[in-house]
């Protein structure tokens, strides 16, 4: 009689041999990254910014910032990145031998020789000059017919 009362202890034997394993923790995947955007622009796309009176344009990407004008060859320096406070972001970088700092701000604008309007206004110091203008994305600024 002893082989029947030894039945149930091998039955659960041999139901632990056949279940699967107990799964491993798995680690939270990583955050993304926070995403940065100003008045629904991603600036962690191509951002151009524009402004007339003297013509002047600066284009930001992932790793560079580029500075043209009619006065002279486009200028570039090395973008490390925005400082996003509110609603303005700010790049400040090394062009030639000159700082410049862009400020973005989240109010529309207006180029004043368009029929335009922009998500963001700019402000570029170089070196001792401020100049006003408007930014938006770059996809945005292709993606509208040219006034």
């Amino acid at each position: 009689m002893r082989p029947i009362a030894a039945a149930p202890f091998i039955a659960v034997l041999a139901l632990a041999a056949c279940s699967e394993p107990a799964s491993q923790p798995t680690s939270a995947p990583a955050p993304a990254p926070a995403a940065a955007t100003l008045a629904g622009v991603d600036l962690n796309q191509p951002v151009r910014a524009l402004g007339t009176e003297p013509f002047w344009g600066v284009e930001i990407t992932a790793s560079a910032i580029t500075y043209t004008s009619i006065e002279g060859p486009p200028q570039t320096g090395t973008n490390s990145g925005p400082t996003l406070q509110g609603t303005t972001a700010t790049y400040a970088s090394t062009i030639g031998d000159q700082p410049i700092e862009i400020t973005l701000i989240a109010t529309e604008c207006s180029d004043g020789m368009s029929d335009r309007t922009y998500p963001l206004t700019a402000m570029v110091k170089l070196g001792g000059e401020t100049l006003n203008g408007c930014a938006a994305s770059k996809a945005a600024l292709e993606a509208q017919p040219p006034a």
